[in-house]
């Protein structure tokens, strides 16, 4: 603990006793308001693209005409403004302290009218240090799909067919709304985005390099997903009403925000039903040596469930130097399910063992989170923050399994039912600093996170004598879980020449205590990690080059710290290890995006992974008694490769198509009982979208090209549709 009370009191002296002169102001703002020529009406919806030789920002304008665009490095600028129906303005500007340009005229472009395609400008996706960015907005799918339905685009991120989200292939990463964590997401993944509609989100971000201001813990990064935001006073909002058939079932979803004066709200919400039709399933196993044996197990399973959540965020600015903010969210969910599985083992004397088990399940859960943030600028700098921020978050989760057995041989065990109720809390402090000192920006911060987890689970037995379910004590498992984390970082952000450079550095204490009632067992636990991040940016060749070096932590739940030996399953037992201590993986990562094409934008990736002390489930068999027995060990070691090749074509206005290919080569080492086991695992994964937009062809259908095009596609009604645009075209359509 000496290391990180040093580590305190350094950031501690740093934040408060840091530069009060006041630095020149080195990140900069530009805005303006865009002016039609002819009516001196404000130009709604165009594209401003500024440009530098760092990177590459966009924005559109409002309903009042005006735009901002923020975060800038001072320097020379080139600000593009295209709109459809005006001559595309240029501008070319030198920025060295916040800007506001007067009324700009754009000239209305007559000939451009009838005979210009005019496409969008807006990029799919953008590329900066250690993230790239998703642009809803930019895809059409959005406004008529869930969030779960739009992430298999999204480089680095895989879906499986049954919902089950990973990020660089792994299941452990972390999902935030809007910058914050989110306690929905950590809970009730697959489930809120399912039922969360695309059209309510403004934009993906994916940090595959996350920089030392968040957390350590989760293997593959993190997912930031950024709902729609108003920025002008009055309410906006929208609806979505979905239905997915054979899976899924109806749902809706929507948001609302509402701005006045210095008071913000934004609140978003859904709810569905999702029906699983039933799956069959049937496996094998087959055993050497002096005792061989054959197992076959098959069966079916099938389960329906529910879900909805709330969440809303609220800001107040009491003066330009104070702001105080805040944000909520409630979830619940149940589900009902049954399945069904036969077993049959054989060897070389008959029937060894048989039996056939029906499952029938429930459960459900629900939970919230809340925070409150007061942010503090400075005078002498307004880009110098301090905040401070408290978030509590909490979880109840209840499950109740109801088995019955028949049709048994040699397997001595009676029906029985399994209730478990798990209740999670956990609060955070944080207080974070930004300062801008000449042309760096750097940021320091620290945190503390206070976890608990306490479970009751049950394994009640029907007893033949009185037909009554009783407790098993040697099967029953009660614990109390907590795990204390805290932690302190430093980063730092400036350019170097025309790379856009991230780098820092952050340190985690973890303390663990966890008493396991039903076995006895205490668990203290006390380690210290040093987590390294750095991140580059270059634009080349029209596009960005990015290089990028992390350490991320997977710490061992608490399924698989619990000693506890789970023998419902009497032929494959398992038990945690309180022993378990974070596994963690080295990541050096390169990657390309050749900018907004007006046709093809492709990015692709390189990932080299290198990981440590990975808790893996070690399994031995007892051939004499035909038993398997799993525990985890920190035994694993090795790496891999991921490669990414993200492509997106618009060959015309009416048509896009986007690939997502992930391909991941990674070989595990590890050791049972000092024989070397080495694991090999090629997964290759794939998305191909289609998406028309008739529509578009039907607004487009006067422009020669696109009727050229749909009379090759349809030759038969050529004559008939020239027909009918020269009757338009008399009639002055």
């Amino acid at each position: 603990m000496k290391n990180i009370y040093t580590l305190f009191i350094t950031i501690g002296l740093f934040i408060f006793c840091g530069d009060a002169s006041g630095q020149a102001n080195h990140i900069v703002t530009i805005g303006g308001k865009l002016i039609d020529s002819v009516s001196q009406k404000p130009v709604v919806a165009a594209t401003l693209i500024l440009k530098n030789i760092d990177a590459t920002q966009n924005t559109l304008s409002k309903a009042d005409g005006s735009f901002s665009l923020s975060g800038l490095q001072p320097g020379k600028v080139t600000l593009n403004i295209r709109a459809v129906g005006y001559v595309e303005k240029r501008i070319l500007l030198n920025l060295q302290a916040d800007t506001l340009l007067r009324a700009i005229v754009l000239s209305p472009d007559v000939k451009s009218l009838h005979e210009v395609e005019v496409r969008s400008s807006r990029p799919l996706i953008q590329q900066k240090a250690g993230k790239i960015i998703y642009d809803l907005q930019a895809d059409p799918e959005a406004k008529a799909k869930n969030v779960i339905d739009i992430l298999p685009k999204i480089p680095y991120i895989t879906v499986d067919g049954n919902g089950n989200v990973m990020l660089k292939g792994s299941a452990s990463f972390k999902v935030f709304i809007n910058g914050k964590p989110s306690a929905m997401m950590d809970n009730n993944l697959k489930n809120v985005l399912q039922t969360m509609p695309a059209a309510n989100i403004v934009r993906i971000e994916v940090f595959t390099i996350p920089p030392a201001k968040y957390d350590a813990e989760g293997f593959g990064g993190i997912i930031n997903i950024v709902t729609v935001q108003n920025g002008d006073n009055g309410f906006k909002g929208n609806l979505n009403i979905n239905d997915h058939s054979p899976l899924g079932g109806p749902g809706a979803g929507g948001s609302f925000t509402y701005r006045e004066g210095k008071l913000g709200i934004n609140a978003y919400g859904g709810a569905a039903i999702n029906n699983t039709p039933q799956a069959n399933f049937s496996t094998t196993q087959q055993s050497y040596g002096d005792a061989p044996s054959f197992l076959t197990q098959n069966g079916f399973k099938h389960n329906n469930s529910r879900n909805g959540y709330i969440g809303a965020e609220l800001s107040y600015g009491v003066d330009s130097l104070h702001l105080l903010s805040g944000e909520f969210s409630i979830n619940g969910f149940g589900y009902n399910g049954a399945s069904y599985q036969s077993s049959l083992l054989t060897g070389t004397a008959g029937i060894l063992q048989g039996y056939d088990i029906d499952n029938n399940n429930n459960g459900n859960g629900n939970g919230g989170d809340a925070a409150i943030n007061y942010q503090l600028g400075f005078k002498t700098d307004k880009n110098r923050l301090l905040t401070f921020s408290y978030r509590y978050a909490g979880y109840n989760n209840y499950s109740f399994s109801d088995l019955g057995l028949s049709q048994e041989i040699n397997y001595p065990l009676a029906d029985y039912r399994q209730p478990d109720d798990e209740l999670i809390k956990e609060h955070t402090l944080q207080v974070d600093f930004i300062t801008p000192v000449k042309k760096v920006n750097i940021e320091a911060g620290a945190k503390a996170i206070f976890r608990t987890d306490q479970s009751s689970f049950q394994y009640l037995s029907l007893d033949s004598a009185s037909r009554q379910f009783l407790v098993d004590p040697s099967q029953t498992n009660i614990f109390h879980y907590s795990q204390d984390v805290f932690s302190l970082y430093n980063s730092y952000q400036f350019a170097l020449g025309k790379w856009a450079i991230s780098a820092g550095a952050r340190a985690e204490e973890t303390v663990v205590n966890a008493q396991f009632t039903s076995s006895g067992t205490t668990v203290d636990q006390n380690y210290f990690n040093l987590v390294p991040s750095f991140s580059a940016n270059h634009p080349l060749g029209g596009g960005n080059l990015g290089l990028g070096f992390n350490q991320r932590l997977r710490r061992p739940g608490i399924n698989r710290l619990n000693p506890f030996v789970d023998r419902s399953d009497p032929n494959f037992i398992t038990s945690g290890n309180p022993q378990l201590k974070a596994s963690a993986m080295n990541n050096a990562e390169v990657s390309y995006n050749t900018g907004n094409g007006k046709k093809l934008s492709v990015f692709i990736a390189a990932d080299r992974i290198f990981v440590s002390n990975l808790d893996l489930l070690v399994t031995s068999f007892n051939s004499a008694t035909q038993v398997t027995s799993a525990t985890y060990q920190n035994t694993g070691r090795g790496g891999g490769w991921t490669f990414i090749f993200a492509p997106n074509y618009n060959p015309v206005q009416w048509y896009s198509l986007n690939l997502n290919n992930n391909l991941t080569d990674i070989m595990i080492t590890g050791s049972d009982q000092g024989v070397t086991v080495k694991q090999y695992k090629w997964l290759d994964y794939l998305s191909l979208s289609n998406v028309f937009r008739p529509g578009k062809g039907l607004d487009y259908q006067r422009r020669p090209q696109v009727r050229k095009f749909c009379a090759r596609l349809v030759t038969i009604n050529h004559q008939r549709m020239a027909k009918h645009y020269r009757w338009r075209k008399q009639r002055g359509d």
